[in-house]
């Protein structure tokens, strides 16, 4: 698997995500791991992830001798109350950072490990900045990474002004912003910009799903028949080309075995800003 680096550990380029996967997470994630995919994205909020079923899944293969621990990142949220159903993983009562250290040592159970390669605040409280408990949750994250119990930590579902925010503070630094992307907005270009010029990883996600109508267009389907390449495999290999981790969420095997060969190829220059423009 092709690796970038992102504050000095190795991550794989490619993440598979088990949102909205519920009884089926556990042999799609198998599934993932037997296509090649070493990257795996959950999350501890039962309302849309099944992280103990990702566990099982690993567990499985790290059991039959498939590979190690150590070959695979397992990247894990914290999710407020407010995107959480009944099934919380921790004291509603409790104060943000025993929420944080409930909720974490939940996912370690789940995942059937003793560390998380990255552990990501699941989007702040508000829209425009950061609340004072969104900074004590931060806060108690910084300290797992202190703790040696997860490698890194990074925020999802982030505005600008909220980036920005965080690069200013004088204690950790995000490795990693995960968003929904947009190609009308560039595919999140300030953004990106801003990650570039701190070294933070930008994860993308919903790449395709958030992009139907610009990614039906004749110049997309001509680059594939042209390429002789998948739309998919084109809107992959484009993000990796412009300093994104892409994630996908596919359920079927033979794209999951399509979309690891985005790494395998390159576009040109050209296709690159084609598909970069390709909602202007």
């Amino acid at each position: 698997m092709t690796t970038l680096t992102v504050r000095e550990v190795a991550v794989p380029a490619l993440f598979y995500g088990t949102a909205w996967k519920e009884e089926r997470t556990a042999g799609l994630v198998t599934q993932a791991l037997e296509a090649g995919f070493r990257a795996i994205d959950t999350a501890n909020q039962r309302k849309h992830y099944f992280e103990a079923a990702v566990g099982e899944a690993v567990a499985g293969w790290l059991a039959a001798g498939k590979g190690t621990r150590e070959q695979l990142f397992l990247q894990t949220k914290f999710t407020h109350v407010d995107g959480q159903d009944h099934r919380l993983p921790y004291d509603a009562g409790a104060g943000p950072a025993e929420q944080v250290a409930q909720s974490f040592a939940s996912s370690l159970e789940h995942l059937q490990s003793s560390y998380v390669d990255s552990y990501v605040l699941h989007g702040p409280s508000l829209r425009d900045r950061l609340s004072n408990e969104d900074w004590q949750i931060w806060y108690a994250m910084c300290e797992l990474e202190r703790a040696g119990k997860t490698r890194l930590v990074g925020v999802s579902n982030v505005s600008l002004p909220q980036v920005l925010e965080l690069c200013r503070d004088d204690g950790i630094k995000p490795a990693f912003v995960q968003n929904r992307c947009y190609a009308r907005t560039g595919w999140d270009r300030e953004i990106r910009e801003v990650c570039r010029a701190h070294g933070i990883g930008y994860q993308g996600f919903s790449l395709l799903t958030a992009n139907r109508r610009e990614l039906a267009v004749p110049a997309v389907r001509e680059m594939a028949a042209r390429t002789g390449r998948t739309v998919p495999q084109l809107v992959f290999r484009f993000a990796l080309q412009v300093g994104m981790l892409p994630l996908t969420g596919t359920s079927d095997r033979a794209h999951m075995d399509e979309d690891l060969q985005s790494l395998g190829f390159e576009l040109s220059d050209e296709d690159v800003a084609a598909i970069e423009r390709v909602a202007g």
